[in-house]
């Protein structure tokens, strides 16, 4: 590169000493040398601008232009390979390519990771050949080690690069009515990002040299225990409703969460909510599940693990699937606040819980980098990532959820707030359930919850607790249609059998047995609580809020009253509340209501199923 600026550094100076040496007498010959300038310079602006624009437009997140599949298809292979070896000197590897004996190797490589890619080629029909991936390995160089000394790499990690670059030689291969451009271009923007972050941890290995290995083998160890206190998980769930395999969807409402290595990136994704709408449609069009290895660390559940990642995958993602990524993330400036470990704050933790499998003895923190002396400052974290890397919106969260996150990464921080009885402050944004309805609503502000930095396991099961509850409500109040409170409920067309009115219809209201065709409901979230009531969706004392002995947190809940059948007189009050140590993930008490008989368990069962699929049995 130096050499290239000096060569061009000499040609110019030649050029204005040769131009020195003649006699500028013509005055229309300085004219057109000066138009010439102006001109030269205009153009190179000019291309300047439009590579600067054209870089900005395919930056943007969320925004893919098609690929440029060509239509000879004779140029495919070679046009392939080139798109390998752009995304990987993209990200700051080096390329190499070998031909021989009907298959394409390249090799894409760092300073410590080695990427072996084989494609098989079959040219028998010369103006249509076809290419299949034969195998992608990674290897380690061993810094600082012996010459040609490596280590194999992680087998999910070449699986995964696997299925992503089928995936991008299968679209591109369809034929001309069936391509998707815009389906390769996103295939192939995912595989680049992946190049990208791999990268990032080469140079973070290659720095620590003996020990670098670790940024490669993080993701592996975190899976491994992940799965198996998944695992437990699992059987606790199963035996609790003796059901096996466990449902997945009480698997979700009870545990911390599925974890999926892999998923959609080289790191870890826990699938924390599914909706119902989801879950059904997956568990009724899903295979039988296969009998699993006797030494496979992957919990038990009622839908296939291929299956399952098959169809949270998918793009678009379903509506109702929340996923979170673990990420390492680096960027230039300094590093965010550095809080108290959470690890050795037992006291004031409240999350994670640790209802239905022993975890609290998982102790895994996760490796954070030492900046060598002499180097600009870098902030480096890790992430859990709720928007897969921009491409879809956080999920929504009332304030008083986000307080509880603040208490778990930041416990004396968030601790100090809580005393005070400061109400919520809104500042102009509207409230939470604004962001999910158009109604009137508290107010309560809401926040969208993107990235999130952590430290270790513990403070990821126990923001994905608060995260699981708050999608549970979200799904409930997103999923219903509802109409603000003192409007026109809507017209609907009578019929002639609507009107006419039958003797036994008159006998059932006279004695209060008749069933209403329509039943609107009501449902009121208070802004402030009065004293000694219960009334909200979020208990909010202060024993609740960690800093007790009991170490109790607040209860997701809905709360539905109704008068007492007469001749009582009262409330009757029925309370549903998100709680995991339940075996089907809820808790249901009724207040009042004399002289009834209820089967708490068969009506648990009931409420779980009911607002599970958004229809209130009233």
């Amino acid at each position: 590169m130096i050499k290239s600026l000096l060569d061009v550094t000499a040609q110019i100076s030649g050029s204005l000493n040769a131009q020195i040496t003649l006699p500028f007498s013509n005055p229309k010959l300085i004219s057109l040398f000066k138009q010439q300038t102006v001109i030269s310079h205009t153009v190179h602006n000019a291309d300047q601008t439009i590579r600067q624009l054209v870089d900005t437009l395919r930056n943007r997140t969320g925004i893919l232009y098609g690929e440029d599949i060509p239509l000879d298809r004779s140029m495919l292979l070679d046009w392939c390979t080139s798109r390998l070896e752009a995304w990987g000197t993209a990200a700051g590897m080096e390329a190499f390519k070998e031909e021989r004996e009907g298959h394409v190797t390249m090799m894409l490589g760092g300073k410590v990771i080695v990427v072996d890619i084989d494609i098989a080629l079959d040219r028998s029909v010369m103006d249509n050949p076809s290419m299949d991936l034969s195998s992608v390995k990674t290897s380690y160089a061993v810094p600082n080690g012996a010459a040609g000394s490596t280590t194999a790499g992680s087998a999910s990690l070449d699986g995964y690069l696997n299925d992503s670059l089928r995936a991008f030689l299968s679209e591109v291969q369809k034929d001309e009515e069936l391509q998707d451009p815009e389906e390769a271009a996103r295939i192939g923007a995912r595989i680049a990002d992946d190049f990208r972050y791999l990268m990032d941890m080469d140079q973070l290995a290659f720095r620590e040299a003996e020990n670098g290995l670790r940024w490669f083998n993080i993701m592996d160890l975190l899976s491994v225990e992940a799965e198996r206190f998944a695992q437990k998980e699992a059987e606790s769930v199963a035996g609790s409703i003796s059901s096996t395999p466990a449902p997945l969807d009480i698997f979700l409402m009870r545990s911390h969460a599925l974890p999926l290595p892999y998923l959609t990136s080289p790191s870890v994704s826990f699938l924390v909510y599914l909706s119902p709408l989801v879950y059904l449609s997956m568990l009724r069009i899903s295979p039988v599940p296969s009998v699993p290895l006797s030494n496979s660390s992957l919990p038990i559940l009622d839908v296939p693990f291929n299956h399952l990642r098959s169809r949270v995958t998918s793009h678009p993602r379903p509506p109702g699937v929340t996923i979170a990524t673990l990420v390492f993330s680096s960027s230039k400036g300094p590093s965010l606040p550095d809080h108290p470990n959470t690890m050795n704050m037992e006291v004031l933790a409240t999350r994670p819980t640790f209802l239905i499998a022993p975890g609290a003895q998982i102790e895994l923190v996760f490796p954070l980098p030492i900046e060598p002396t002499g180097q600009a400052k870098r902030s480096h974290r890790w992430l859990l990532d709720f928007t897969d890397g921009g491409k879809y919106p956080g999920v929504v969260m009332s304030q008083s959820r986000m307080r509880e996150i603040e208490m778990i990464v930041n416990p004396l921080g968030a601790g100090s707030n809580q005393f005070s009885n400061v109400p919520s402050i809104s500042f102009g944004v509207g409230s939470w359930v604004d962001l999910l309805l158009r109604l009137a609503a508290p107010e309560e502000p809401g926040f969208f919850l993107e990235k999130i930095p952590v430290r270790n396991i513990k403070e990821v099961w126990g923001i994905l607790e608060v995260v699981r509850e708050q999608c549970w409500l979200n799904e409930i109040l997103s999923a219903c249609h509802w109409t603000p409170e003192g409007l026109k409920p809507e017209e609907h067309e009578a019929s002639d059998e609507d009107e006419r009115v039958t003797d036994a219809e008159l006998e059932a209201v006279l004695h209060g047995t008749i069933a209403p065709k329509r039943l609107p409901v009501n449902v009121y979230v208070p802004t402030s609580i009065p004293a000694g009531t219960d009334d909200s969706l979020f208990d909010t004392d202060i024993d609740s809020m960690g800093l007790s002995q009991s170490n109790a947190h607040r209860a997701t809940r809905i709360v539905m009253r109704s008068p007492e059948k007469p001749p009582y007189q009262g409330m009757v009050e029925i309370s549903v509340e998100y709680n995991c140590a339940r075996p089907r993930g809820v808790y249901l008490q009724i207040d009042g209501a004399i002289g009834a008989d209820w089967d708490i368990d068969s009506l648990e069962e009931t409420a779980e199923v009911t607002m599970g699929r958004n229809q209130w049995l009233l």
